[in-house]
């Protein structure tokens, strides 16, 4: 899901571009017509911000040149460019053609699973949609974000008890997450290379209740506010897991699809309801939504029994050569703020690469969560819009093959060794059930950040990337201390570093990480 902070942003990744392929646009445009103005990549991400970091906007300061230049471009006064985009009609004759097929989905899903009589959904989130106050959306998500990692986690143990969940101390710290997982699950060291992670696709329909009226009115209110926030989802497949067998170095098991729509108006639903109800400190004992969905743990495990969506994340070391003003050759950590337009972790610390496991076109042979990591690589690390599905229809019939890979990733594959792509550990993360791949992506070669280090920038879904150095273990140890991270983030950031000390030898001094489950 995306929603933007100014018309600018939107008119941008509408064409559709990343921030740097914009500004070698505009580049271009000013020579071709003659127009003094320009564009840094570090100034536009300030412009479509609409603002300064003190809340003052930004229109006043900006050079009647560069304002000459984006108003030429897009046709539009840089007042409007530089506003909120207006929350559009619940018309879908003047919505884009892939956005009118996802809502008419979205509408066709809840129609079929409240029982209601086709166009009902519609009708009901118009009215919805009339009664909704930006301001107090606006409002509503600046005291979500308020809600640190620890007091969600503590919420879920007061709700499930400490059973299974992970734990971690680190230089004296407790660290609490909200992920449950088994000793047989973790520090799996298991190659991500489609030989040892044999993940299945097996169809499986299974059986649907009808969703009760709160169910469905929570659904109703969901699609209600992605209209007026103008947050857009692509209704892809969604991998759901049925069963998993892991072991060290060895990962079996089944998955089926389900639409992306079902996941977002049930089961993502309960994140909300948790942060809302810890935020207003009401008690968590009793959620509507998740009294219905995961009522214990024997739910959350019951993993046929439900929709277990999920997502693979990895924590990325690369190696770097000794530099004189930083000092010996070490990896460099990444690790991003996420951005506030997408579904999952909003506005939260992860790894990066982070995405949902899912299939593009392939749903046999995409069904590895090596697959996925790879692809994810392609998208939020290495620049490649093709692969990105919520940005654009997938054309290709083969979006990873080797002849339509980047660069970096063409020199990854050239020799062996060059690339380490593992699973760390496994576990369902108690916030909305997911399962959770967490991984480790180790490039070895330092040659890789001398030739393309400069290259390597986030995608849309990252506000900004925050770099570690293996050796600086008290930065590290600070860093896993914030609570801004995701507790899913958290989980593959610890088993990350754990297998990071095992394998790194002289390139690495970080603090040691010992997890138990209570």
């Amino acid at each position: 899901m995306r929603t933007y902070r100014t018309l600018l942003e939107q008119k941008i990744r509408e064409r559709p571009q990343t921030f740097q392929e914009f500004v070698d646009f505009a580049e271009a445009f000013a020579r071709e017509h003659d127009e003094p103005g320009s564009i840094g990549l570090r100034h536009l991400k300030r412009i479509v911000a609409g603002q300064k970091a003190s809340g003052e906007p930004i229109g006043p300061t900006l050079q009647p040149a560069t304002v000459r230049l984006l108003e030429r471009i897009f046709g539009v006064g840089i007042d409007v460019l530089l506003s909120p985009p207006q929350p559009p009609e619940l018309d879908e004759k003047q919505r884009p053609e892939r956005d009118t097929l996802e809502v008419a989905a979205a509408f066709d899903w809840l129609d079929a699973r409240a029982g209601w009589q086709p166009g009902a959904s519609r009708s009901r989130v118009r009215s919805r949609l009339a009664e909704l106050d930006l301001a107090r959306l606006v409002d509503a998500g600046v005291r979500r974000a308020r809600v640190g990692r620890t007091a969600v986690a503590r919420a879920l143990v007061d709700y499930y008890g400490e059973s299974g969940v992970y734990r971690a101390d680190v230089e004296g710290a407790d660290i609490l997450t909200s992920i449950v997982t088994r000793e047989n699950w973790l520090d799996l060291a298991c190659p991500l290379d489609g030989v040892h992670d044999r993940l299945v696709f097996a169809e499986h329909g299974g059986q649907h209740d009808l969703l009760s009226e709160a169910e469905a009115s929570a659904a109703v209110l969901r699609l209600a506010e992605s209209v007026m926030l103008t947050v857009r989802f692509a209704n892809l497949p969604l991998y759901r897991l049925l069963d998993v067998d892991l072991s060290r170095r060895r990962m079996h098991g089944n998955v089926g699809v389900v639409p992306f729509v079902e996941y977002a108006l049930t089961a993502d639903l309960l994140e909300r309801e948790l942060v809302d109800a810890v935020a207003l400190g009401h008690s968590v004992r009793r959620m509507p939504l998740r009294d219905r969905y995961l009522p214990s743990l024997e739910a959350v495990h019951d993993l046929r029994g439900r929709v277990c969506a999920g997502g693979v994340l990895a924590l990325c070391a690369i190696a770097r050569p000794q530099d004189r003003g930083r000092g010996d050759a070490d990896y460099v950590l990444l690790v991003q703020e996420r951005s506030s337009r997408v579904l999952n972790a909003a506005g939260r610390l992860a790894v990066i690469p982070k995405g949902f496991h899912q299939p593009l076109t392939d749903l046999r042979g995409e069904a590895a969560v090596g697959a996925t990591i790879r692809r994810e690589m392609e998208e939020e690390l290495f620049g490649r819009l093709d692969v990105d599905a919520t940005s654009a229809d997938v054309r290709s019939a083969a979006p990873m093959h080797p002849g339509r890979w980047s660069l970096p990733m063409k020199w990854l594959a050239e020799e062996p060794g060059r690339l380490r792509v593992e699973c760390t550990g496994f576990g369902l993360n108690l916030v909305s059930g997911n399962y959770e791949f967490a991984s480790l992506i180790v490039i070895e070669d330092e040659r890789f950040w001398q030739e393309f280090g400069g290259q390597i920038e986030a995608n849309w879904e990252t506000t900004g990337l925050r770099l570690y150095s293996s050796l600086d273990g008290d930065m590290v140890t600070d860093l896993i201390s914030q609570e801004a991270w995701s507790n899913e983030g958290l989980f593959a950031l610890l088993q990350g570093l754990r297998r990071l000390r095992e394998i790194g030898g002289d390139r690495v001094s970080l603090p040691p990480v010992a997890w138990r489950l209570d």
